[in-house]
């Protein structure tokens, strides 16, 4: 590794001596500096793009010239005339300034080349082709080649360092907006242009009275020729594995028009090809924002699907089925319909060994994972004039989900546990915007979520040990059987309405006032029983010695939030300042075993938002709120609720809401005269009367139950991204610092848990034309955690390198590896490796067949290794995962 990265950064230093630097600044006729004008220099010979830039604040513009060429230097500029001029380029640097003139002065110049950045305003619009060397599929390799964007681990898309939270394709809503089903199925022969949108706001009427700058969308423009007809790709492929023969199956179409668009994403394998996993649909909001999620309420409706124990980049066996359409239509000018349906099953066997340090036991687990889950969404916007625009959109989502566990634990011996929920929601949203004038605006937002959830466990204890027979005391069951067979149902319903009406009143070009009255009104329901299954198949409802004998829920909760709020914004020079408060007036009330609980207060928390814009593309924001946090049901509830065999909780009614205090600094810097990316985040909050959990610990056996800790809580994180690029290289480097202290209280004593992580990963890619490119990276970590007396540190290491070759303008080669090291102290470390590669084949770029073989695992690793600590102890776990795979795919393009 330390070799390769030697000879690439000797290939880009003798790449850097062989160019020369054509600078110099471009004005206008009254000799004023011009900001943001685009120029580009092509090679006159090869009619190839060789450099860009952009000027900065004082009109200068920089570029990395190959020596003793003819270039074609082309200069643009809004509302001005295209410049074109020849320019031969010696041995020596240049400087050259430029003048540009207004439209209506000059005769008008073809415009030859296509610009690969353009900026207008807050959008930035790339150049598809100019950012393609020949080895792109999807959208996603275009993006991964712009400047100041990124795919971070999670599949999301990254400008700036913000998370983009819209895509579109020609203006219209992909799977409203996920960014990650488009990235990865969007093909990129399709794409013509990327258009950051940049302060994005969805309705306009807003966007002049409210604080966008965090909010970037994307938009896809296709080609010509790639409307009216379908585009896309199929994909079928089969090979074989250790055991197993492989099949895939991935139709990806598209259509669209001016009109309507169609969208198909399908996804039929047992290669472990994941288009989209459990969490990412579980996650996929469909677009829905809560109104009151900048009020200063944060209300938790709690989450009890299934906790599936599988990652599922992480298995031994992976199937999984996907089906997934989406449409718009425009059937006016004023009223557009859309919608998606997403169906998605998956199975999942795994396999993992673990061993916790305290108290000590090793573990071996099996698992079997089955999930079904279905979305459907349907939207309608009608804007029959500027003055008015109304939204609604209802989404409704249902699963089926198992999960069954084999389990050895040298404490308790063998368990088989199976847990299944079927839970539905539907959540409905309405949206009406109204300008009276030119100085006043209204705003209602509502949206109403309906949710019901099912979970059912059951755990079969063979107790060899003899080490559950106390738990077994404790939760009443009767002891004279073979084997404990418990179980347990839950239902949870909740029902809430979010809804507030703002009022906006601008007061002049620079300032307005927002006045906020909003609501938010939640129910929910909560039972559960515990019983015991008896050998002749009837069940045993048992009477704990433990909670006052409280074996069962019946808990009704309601919680009501009635606000006001006042925030006026103001623009003076290079500030943006927005200070504002919300006035709460708070109720909640619980209802369980014939007693009630209930607390009313009012409660102001004020927030402050404060924006520096340094240059059209540097700022830095420092916020700050308080937030009130309501907890659900579930930690309320008093009866006896089985987590797992292992982990028992009861609730707390008397639970107070939690405060917190928090400040964010956020700086960005996008420049594309220097070619350098800078993004920084620090955060700070300090949680008051956090709910905390109190654990009892016998053997390996965990009860909880919750409590208003009296100490507060801290967190501090600082994280960021540099990126600079070198003529043909590009470097970044990316860090993160987070400390946090909590406090625990195991066994009735409290400690004071710190945990410190770090990260660093510098990186250094080549950008090519026509010689292959190689990314290298190097992510090192270090955990350290203090747990009451207990430390430990994992530091993680690992280099890796990603080749992408296009050969001879057919064959295209890719392959990444990593090795990934863990050392968890007293000089132990353990390791494990990836590699993967492809090689595919295409007559050329147009062709519509192409031939790939596909080799995942190739060093056949069994198993990986993951070291760290959940708060009380500290764990090593070996996941198995699939072996060598090796598939053959052929690719038709229509």
């Amino acid at each position: 590794m330390k070799k390769i990265c030697f000879l690439l950064l000797l290939t880009a230093a003798n790449f850097s001596f062989a160019q020369v630097k054509l600078q110099g600044v471009v004005r206008d006729s009254l000799k004023q500096p011009l900001e943001l004008a685009s120029i580009v220099a092509f090679n006159q010979e090869t009619k190839a793009l060789e450099s860009y830039g952009v000027t900065n604040e004082l009109g200068k513009y920089s570029l990395s010239l190959k020596k003793n060429i003819t270039y074609k230097i082309q200069i643009s500029y809004v509302a001005m005339k295209t410049l074109e001029e020849s320019l031969v380029v010696k041995e020596a640097d240049m400087t050259k300034d430029y003048t540009l003139y207004a439209e209506n002065s000059l005769d008008a110049i073809e415009l030859i080349y296509e610009m690969p950045v353009t900026i207008k305003g807050d959008t930035v619009t790339y150049n598809a082709d100019s950012f393609q060397n020949g080895s792109e599929r999807k959208l996603e390799d275009i993006l991964a080649n712009l400047p100041g964007v990124e795919i971070n681990e999670d599949g999301q898309i990254e400008v700036e360092g913000k998370v983009v939270n819209k895509l579109m394709v020609n203006g219209k809503d992909f799977f409203d907006g996920d960014t990650k089903l488009a990235s990865k199925n969007i093909p990129s022969k399709a794409v013509d242009k990327i258009q950051v949108l940049r302060n994005y706001s969805e309705v306009g009427q807003l966007s002049g009275v409210s604080n966008n700058q965090d909010n970037i969308a994307l938009n896809i423009k296709l080609k010509e020729g790639k409307e009216n007809f379908w585009f896309g790709d199929v994909t079928v492929g089969g090979g074989s594995s250790p055991d197993k023969e492989l099949y895939l199956l991935q139709p990806k179409l598209f259509y669209y028009t001016p009109k309507y668009s169609i969208n198909f994403i399908g996804d039929l394998n047992n290669t472990g090809e994941l288009a989209l996993t459990r969490r990412d649909i579980r996650n996929f909001g469909g677009g829905f924002r809560s109104p009151s999620r900048s009020s200063g309420t944060s209300i938790n409706l709690g989450d009890n699907s299934l906790n599936f124990l599988t990652n599922q980049n992480n298995a031994v066996e992976i199937e999984n089925q996907l089906a997934s359409a989406n449409f718009s239509y425009a059937v006016n000018p004023a009223l557009d319909l859309s919608g998606f349906v997403i169906f998605n099953s998956s199975q999942i066997a795994s396999r993992e060994t673990s061993f916790v340090q305290f108290p000590e036991e090793f573990t071996e687990r099996n698992n079997n994972e089955r999930s079904n889950q279905g979305l459907v969404k349907l939207s309608a916007s009608y804007q029959p004039n500027f003055s008015n625009q109304l939204e609604y959109d209802i989404l409704g989502r249902i699963s089926n989900d198992r999960q069954r566990q084999n389990l050895f634990s040298s404490v308790i011996g063998n368990t088989n546990q199976a847990e299944e929920v079927t839970p539905y929601n539907i959540n409905q949203s309405l949206q009406y915007y109204y300008t009276l004038d030119e100085d006043n605006i209204f705003s209602l937002e509502a949206q109403h979520l309906l949710k019901n959830e099912d979970p059912f466990y059951n755990a079969v204890l063979e107790d060899e040990n003899n080490e559950y027979d106390a738990t077994a005391a404790n939760l009443g069951l009767d002891p004279s059987l073979d084997t404990y067979n418990i179980g347990q149902n839950r239902r949870i319903k909740s029902n809430q309405l979010d809804a507030k009406l703002d009022y906006f009143h601008i007061l002049n070009p620079r300032s307005n006032l927002n006045f906020t009255l909003g609501t938010i009104l939640s129910s929910q329901e909560f039972n559960s029983n515990l019983f015991q299954f008896l050998n002749d198949g009837t069940t045993f409802n048992p009477t704990p010695t433990i909670n006052n004998g409280l074996a069962v829920n019946d808990t009704q909760y309601n919680f009501t939030d009635v606000y006001f709020g006042a925030h006026y914004r103001l623009k003076t020079g290079k500030f943006t300042i927005t200070p504002g408060f919300s006035l709460h007036a708070y109720g909640n009330k619980n209802t369980q075993f014939g007693a009630t609980y209930k607390d009313n207060f009012l409660r102001l928390l004020p927030d402050f938002e404060t924006r520096i814009q340094f240059k059209k593309s540097e700022s830095l924001t420092l916020s700050y709120d308080m937030r009130n946090q309501f907890t659900d049901v579930t930690r309320l509830a008093q009866g006896l609720v089985l987590n797992s065999f292992n982990s028992i909780q009861f609730g707390a009614p008397d639970l107070q809401n939690a405060l917190s205090h928090n400040v964010n600094l956020i700086y960005s810097s996008f420049n594309l005269f220097n070619y350098t990316n800078v993004f920084a985040r620090a955060s700070y909050s300090n949680n008051i009367d956090q709910i905390r959990s109190s654990t009892d610990i016998q053997s390996v056996i965990r009860t909880n139950t919750f409590l208003n800790s009296a100490f507060a809580d801290e967190n501090a994180n600082i994280s960021g991204r540099v990126q600079r690029t070198f003529g043909k290289i590009r470097a970044s480097f990316n860090a993160g610092l987070n400390y946090s202290k909590f406090n625990q209280f195991v066994d009735s004593e409290r400690s004071v848990n710190e945990v410190y992580t770090q990260s660093y990963t510098p990186s250094i890619r080549t950008n090519f034309k026509v010689a292959p490119n190689v990314t290298l990276r190097y992510r090192y970590s270090i955990n350290d955690n203090n747990q009451g007396g207990r430390k430990s540190q994992f530091i993680t290491t690992s280099p890796s390198i990603d080749v992408d070759a296009y050969i001879w303008k057919a064959v295209t080669f890719r392959t990444n590896y990593s090795y990934t090291n863990q050392n968890i102290g007293n000089g132990q470390s353990q390791s494990f490796q990836n590699w993967d590669a492809r090689l595919s084949y295409r007559k050329d770029r147009d062709a519509k067949f192409e031939y790939e073989v596909n080799a995942t695992n190739l060093l056949n690793i069994s198993s990986q290794v993951t070291n760290g600590e959940n708060g009380i102890s500290a764990f090593t776990s070996e996941t198995f995962i699939q072996p060598r795979f090796v598939t053959f795919r052929v690719v038709y393009s229509l």
